[in-house]
């Protein structure tokens, strides 16, 4: 079919709706992650935790992380896997790629050289009626796992992610940062999992189409990513966007909507931003997470928030949040275009609403 044209501001708003970054916001938790399709999981929590960051940059105040913890381990509408939060029915678009699990054939033979060890945590986490932590689990291992990071020998706790991957094994809570585990079906709906499977080419295509309804516009192919894709393959219609080289894909759904916009602070890791190619060719929006590069190398902080303001990604802001200090240290903020004085008030307002959602006070530097 002929491509929409689009021009870069209707794109722009286009993947802020689709973000539910816009002004209306929306009003529960579960419908904030239906529509983003995940949260991810961080340990840096140099503001909030991830999953809490980016649900407060939807919700507001009305947000309490409570929310997500009640809703991961009693209501069980959401699920974690593989480091990202997902709605509960969003699992049987992933039972065929669990099915095949795992891919990589070094991990296909540890599991096979380790198949007594497997037997082993599964049979402990059956007999044990209360969900237990790695720690909790003896390491029967035949055959080390290898590697050179920080799973070297952690054999337990690599088993726990591999059977977690292939859906026999569920995280069904987290007690700080460390996790809960059980067997699956003591976590998944007794009727999703007594479902067929779905077909891995049909679970493809419509995880395509939910990413796409998620982002909004994006590429058929992009880079390869950790843990999420950011491009949709065929999903959607063809989208040219002025001044931007090559082909898009464009949620139809999401075309021509009236558009209006608000300040909001997001986190390093907002799918928004998440893409930094396509920040930079939709927004004019450079960004890298500088919390790996030494203090003097860095240009904008630690755990920059890069600031929404209307369609634009204005600049980033450089704080730390110290709860039993009960301050939020602004250290600077990063001005990408200069502010007015409008986007200067909107700024300090989101930042003095961030600082009354984690119960702190504002200190400037």
């Amino acid at each position: 079919m002929e491509p929409h044209r689009l021009d870069r501001a209707e794109a722009r708003r286009i993947a802020i709706r689709a973000q539910l970054l816009d002004a209306p916001r929306p009003t529960g938790l579960l419908d904030v992650v239906r529509q983003l399709t995940l949260l991810q999981v961080d340990p840096t929590a140099a503001i909030a935790p991830n999953a809490d960051l980016v649900a407060w940059s939807r919700l507001g105040g009305a947000y309490r992380p409570g929310d997500l913890v009640r809703a991961l381990e009693q209501e069980r509408t959401l699920f974690e896997v593989d480091a990202l939060i997902r709605p509960i029915e969003d699992l049987e678009l992933l039972r065929a790629d669990m099915a095949a699990w795992p891919v990589w054939q070094r991990s296909r033979d540890w599991l096979e050289q380790n198949e007594s060890f497997r037997r082993d945590i599964l049979n402990r986490l059956a007999d044990s009626p209360e969900p237990l932590l790695s720690r909790d689990m003896p390491d029967t291992s035949a055959v080390a796992w290898q590697s050179s990071g920080w799973t070297h020998n952690q054999n337990v706790g690599r088993m726990l992610e591999l059977l977690t991957l292939r859906g026999e094994v569920a995280i069904a809570a987290r007690r700080g940062r460390e996790r809960l585990w059980t067997p699956a079906d003591r976590v998944y709906p007794a009727e999703l999992l007594a479902a067929p499977v779905i077909p891995a080419d049909e679970a493809l295509r419509r995880r395509n189409e939910r990413r796409l309804t998620a982002l909004g516009i994006a590429r058929e192919k992009s880079t390869k990513m950790p843990l999420e894709p950011v491009d949709v393959g065929l999903a959607g219609e063809p989208a040219i966007v002025e001044g931007v080289p090559g082909v898009w894909r464009v949620d139809p759904a999401a075309l021509g909507r009236p558009f209006t916009g608000r300040t909001a602070l997001l986190s390093p890791f907002d799918r928004l931003t998440y893409d930094r190619v396509r920040a930079q060719q939709l927004f004019d929006f450079e960004y890298v997470l500088e919390m790996y590069k030494p203090a003097a190398a860095r240009r904008w902080g630690y755990f920059a928030l890069p600031i929404l303001h209307d369609d634009r990604l204005v600049g980033k802001l450089d704080a730390k949040a110290d709860r039993k200090a009960g301050t939020l240290t602004v250290h600077a903020v990063h001005e990408d275009v200069p502010f007015s004085r409008d986007i200067r008030r909107a700024v300090d307002d989101e930042i003095a609403s961030l600082a009354e959602w984690l119960a702190v006070e504002v200190v400037t530097t």
